[in-house]
């Protein structure tokens, strides 16, 4: 029927418009109510590690110290963000502790920074590298810890044999920082550990540092600007090894080139010098190794292939079933309403108007109200509804 279709087609019509202006109006008005939490960092040292308690109940005072001199030009190329700093003292003794931490961009730049603070004879108590994780004694009553991002500097008065262990205690206490930012740097793992000084590994991010550390090799041939990264390490009864980090093969064998030219104008006094490339990766030896060492110990390191992930994970297979089943029987259960609600008004507005014919003593349907198509170019007759009964005319 013309006019029960004509109803139920501007019904629809108006019932999406305004289903389509509401969900407008919730996603602005959601919108409008999102807000920014900001999280404040978490504090670099804590109120209380193993048997050591702060001095006071105030927290530890944050950014009110900073290095100063070439420490602070060092740490500041290592990229530096926090510093904090803290007084100690032993619940059952006499003994005080004097705690500075540095957080810095990534463990990257807080392992170049334990490097310049370690002096030679430092003596390890534990490290682990793989995991960016070291504790170290670099002289009497002085600590240095390494977890991650930050590097604790500790100055403690009276020592004990056990303080070693309560330090790292603190190590876990300090911030974690996990994804690319957290991964401790490659280039360490590539010395050879056989004869190595662990005391003279000196790891370099910029010219600075480079220098500070004793550095064999004028820092402005050695591509600090495009990103280069220097370690340098002494071998027992032998001389230098330095391992050269550039970002393309290209740049590599470039400052591969000003290296050698440079060594050649130091002559002698460079030692026993073996440079060879590979990739992205420059090996050299200095100072007093001979020519078959030098030679072995360059031919000994290879790249490794080793893949990292910064990307978040895709989801489970089961978890991508389970969005698909769900949005498949969302589907199907608006295809049902729509097809009920279709039957429902239908019903309403086709049955309505046939038992108002009925009322009106007419059929409930008549052909000249049914529109068709018809092709064969013949005229048909119209036949009109006869009249009602007590009718006139």
């Amino acid at each position: 029927m013309v006019h029960g279709r004509l109803g139920f087609r501007v019904f629809a019509q108006s019932f999406i418009a305004l289903s389509l202006a509401g969900a407008a109006a919730f996603a602005s008005a959601e919108q409008q109510a999102q807000t920014t939490l900001v999280v404040p960092a978490a504090p670099l040292l804590p109120a209380k590690f193993g048997p050591w308690q702060a001095q006071d109940a105030a927290p530890p005072c944050t950014d009110c110290f900073h290095p100063e001199g070439q420490t602070a030009a060092v740490f500041k190329e290592d990229g530096l963000t926090r510093t904090s700093q803290q007084s100690y003292h032993l619940a059952n003794g006499p003994q005080t502790m004097q705690v500075e931490a540095y957080q810095f961009i990534d463990a990257t730049g807080a392992y170049s920074a334990f490097t310049y603070l370690r002096g030679s004879g430092a003596k390890n108590y534990s490290a682990a590298r793989k995991s960016g994780s070291e504790t170290i004694a670099t002289g009497t009553g002085e600590f240095l810890v390494l977890s991650g991002t930050t590097v604790v500097d500790a100055h403690v008065k009276q020592p004990r044999p056990t303080t070693s262990d309560e330090l790292r205690q603190l190590a876990v206490t300090l911030p974690k920082i996990g994804g690319i930012k957290g991964l401790a740097p490659q280039l360490p793992t590539y010395l050879p550990q056989k004869g190595l000084q662990d005391d003279s590994v000196r790891y370099a991010l910029g010219p600075v540092g480079y220098q500070a550390m004793g550095g064999a090799l004028p820092p402005e041939i050695l591509g600090f600007d495009k990103a280069a990264e220097v370690i340098t390490a002494k071998y027992s009864g032998k001389g230098l090894l330095t391992l050269l980090m550039l970002p393309t093969p290209q740049i590599a064998g470039d400052r591969g080139r000003a290296i050698a030219a440079s060594l050649t104008q130091q002559g002698a006094s460079a030692g026993t010098v073996k440079l060879r490339r590979e990739g992205p990766l420059l090996l050299l030896t200095t100072g007093s190794w001979s020519p078959s060492e030098a030679e072995a110990m360059v031919n000994s390191i290879h790249l490794r292939n080793e893949v990292t992930w910064n990307k978040a994970l895709p989801p489970e297979f089961h978890v991508e079933v389970q969005k698909t089943v769900s949005l498949l029987s969302g589907i199907l259960i608006f295809c049902g309403l729509g097809a009920l609600a279709a039957i429902v008004l239908g019903l309403f507005f086709g049955g309505g108007r046939a038992a108002i014919r009925v009322l009106q003593g007419k059929p409930a349907a008549s052909e000249p109200e049914f529109l068709r198509i018809d092709l064969s170019g013949r005229a048909e007759p119209i036949h009109s509804d006869p009249p009602a009964a007590g009718s006139q005319g």
